[in-house]
């Protein structure tokens, strides 16, 4: 609520003084946190695509590919794998010597045993057939070979 100051007393000049009205400085200014959350909002807007990294396959096209719908046991064979010897099953990276029991284990629960597997588009079919070989070693019963759409990034 404003303070009213009494009004004074008239000067030698024949004029009299009006009251003044005078606020205090109670409320906090929100205008520039409000600026500094709306830099800060877009900050993180533009860098957390930026941060979101997977493996980096390029998976062949195909026209008559059907979608996925639920959560299911991917094996990545990347690029490098004629070099390193190392799969990905799911997003974790592992030597091939190691996959047939690991995805042993990940299919000790489930009712349908199979793998999606996905090749880098520059892998040779060689090695695709190696990686098949050691899912069939672990009781998979089926082998799906994932691609993508035209047009799919």
């Amino acid at each position: 609520m404003p303070k009213v100051q009494p009004a004074a007393a008239p000067s030698g000049n024949g004029r009299t003084r009006t009251r003044r009205v005078a606020s205090s400085l109670a409320e906090i200014n929100v205008v520039p946190l409000v600026d500094v959350m709306l830099v800060l909002l877009i900050i993180f807007m533009v860098t957390a695509p930026m941060i979101q990294h997977g493996i980096d396959v390029k998976l062949p096209i195909s026209r008559r590919s059907a979608p996925m719908t639920s959560a299911r046991i991917f094996v990545t064979v990347p690029v490098t794998f004629r070099r390193d010897r190392m799969v990905y099953l799911n997003d974790k990276r592992i030597p091939l010597d190691v996959l047939q029991e690991r995805v042993r284990q990940a299919l000790l629960g489930k009712s349908e045993k199979q793998v999606f597997l996905r090749g880098d588009g520059r892998v040779e079919l060689q090695d695709l057939y190696t990686v098949m070989d050691q899912l069939k070693a672990a009781g998979v019963q089926n082998v799906g070979i994932v691609s993508k759409l035209p047009g799919e990034r």
